[in-house]
């Protein structure tokens, strides 16, 4: 471990591991892989390793590097990813890989150094997992690639594979976690880790996403609201679908009314924030105009969630964000709001995203009405 100095107290500890830079996604037509042939400039696909470089750089050289300590990850091995994918699926995922790879479904592709990239990003989530359970810190962060919230047990989806923060909260429940709490923030919906406890009452998943409903057989989920879960599992998924151009207030107006409250009747001990920055204002895959201040807003709020349910223990994970810059300068926000830090170490350098919050509020209303008359741990005061 190498500490970047100082501020030991109220530090992150980020786990990282450049094996991950090999997942090659190609070029075409955004996240196509195609050359449709009167192009002259095929563009990368959006989800590509120089998102992570930026990530990885501003968290080392900007100015909230002291607060941080570096910790190397590893490769989950095979029969770590059973406890949250089948069998056949991971069967299915070596033998395209012993095959040179394919296109497991739209915008998602196994190529060469691919599945390597997936198992790091799997086996890197755990250690950071492991390492707060074990109690040598309380705030972790995963800096990881291919993302992995899409990733079903048994379906690839939304450039996934493995379902990073998945496979940690089953390690967390296998550890003596009582309960566990997911806050999603990315733009899309958490589909996959949502399946995977879509039955259990022992895991609250809640995902703020744009109002997107679903884009094919990879993805049947819509994210809707009456998508609640299942048996014993009904009431622990809450989705929150939020209208497009959405921005900082409506977000801390939905953390407000409706997770908060959420996560303090559901007393979780162990709390996870699965992060995209692809709901910022300037994304080319979202359209929710999140800001910096957005984002170190949410930070904030989930930290002091942690500090109350869980004893301050927070694992961060990271999904989307595809703006190359500024998907950056957003993680940055998010960890200095998960630090509460009290004033911004990094000012935005794109200025601020005009925004009229008052349909948000609406929806959030609307969506606040439905689930108190329909959840039952939501009922009663």
């Amino acid at each position: 471990m190498a500490d970047a100095g100082g501020c030991r107290g109220n530090r992150i500890d980020v786990f990282w591991e450049e094996g991950m830079l090999c997942h090659d996604t190609g070029r075409g037509m955004f996240d196509t892989g195609m050359d449709p042939g009167f192009l002259d400039v095929l563009e990368k696909h959006p989800e590509n390793p120089d998102r992570i470089k930026n990530m990885l750089s501003i968290l080392k050289r900007g100015p909230i590097s002291p607060y941080i300590s570096w910790h190397l990850g590893r490769p989950a091995l095979l029969p770590e990813l059973l406890s949250f994918h089948s069998q056949e699926y991971i069967n299915g995922l070596v033998e395209a890989d012993s095959k040179g790879g394919k296109m497991i479904c739209e915008g998602t592709f196994l190529n060469p150094g691919s599945w390597n990239a997936a198992l790091l990003a799997a086996g890197t989530t755990l250690s950071a997992m492991k390492h707060v359970l074990d109690g040598h810190g309380k705030l972790a962060y995963a800096l990881v690639r291919p993302p992995g919230h899409h990733a079903q047990p048994t379906q690839a989806d939304g450039y996934c594979f493995l379902n990073n923060a998945g496979l940690a909260v089953k390690l967390a429940l296998d550890s003596g976690c009582k309960k566990v709490a997911v806050i999603d923030i990315d733009v899309h919906y958490g589909n996959g880790t949502a399946e995977g406890f879509y039955q259990s009452d022992k895991v609250l998943t809640i995902s703020l996403h744009m109002n997107h409903g679903s884009w094919g057989p990879s993805h049947p989920q819509t994210g809707s609201v009456d998508e609640l879960g299942e048996g014993e599992g009904f009431g622990y998924n809450l989705n929150i679908p939020l209208p497009n151009g959405t921005g900082d207030n409506g977000y801390v107006c939905a953390m407000i009314e409706l997770v908060v409250p959420a996560v303090h009747k559901f007393e979780p001990d162990m709390l996870f924030l699965v992060v995209g920055q692809d709901s910022s204002a300037f994304d080319p895959n979202g359209r929710q105009c999140l800001t910096m201040d957005g984002y170190r807003d949410i930070g904030r709020i989930v930290r002091s969630l942690a500090d109350r349910h869980s004893s301050g223990r927070l694992l961060v994970v990271q999904e989307g964000g595809y703006h190359i810059t500024y998907s950056a300068y957003c993680l940055h926000a998010t960890l200095e709001g998960v630090l509460d830090l009290p004033e911004p170490l990094l000012s935005d350098p794109i200025a601020h995203y005009p925004e009229d919050e008052a349909f948000a509020a609406e929806v959030v209303r609307s969506i606040k009405k439905y689930q108190e008359g329909i959840v039952p741990f939501l009922k009663g005061d």
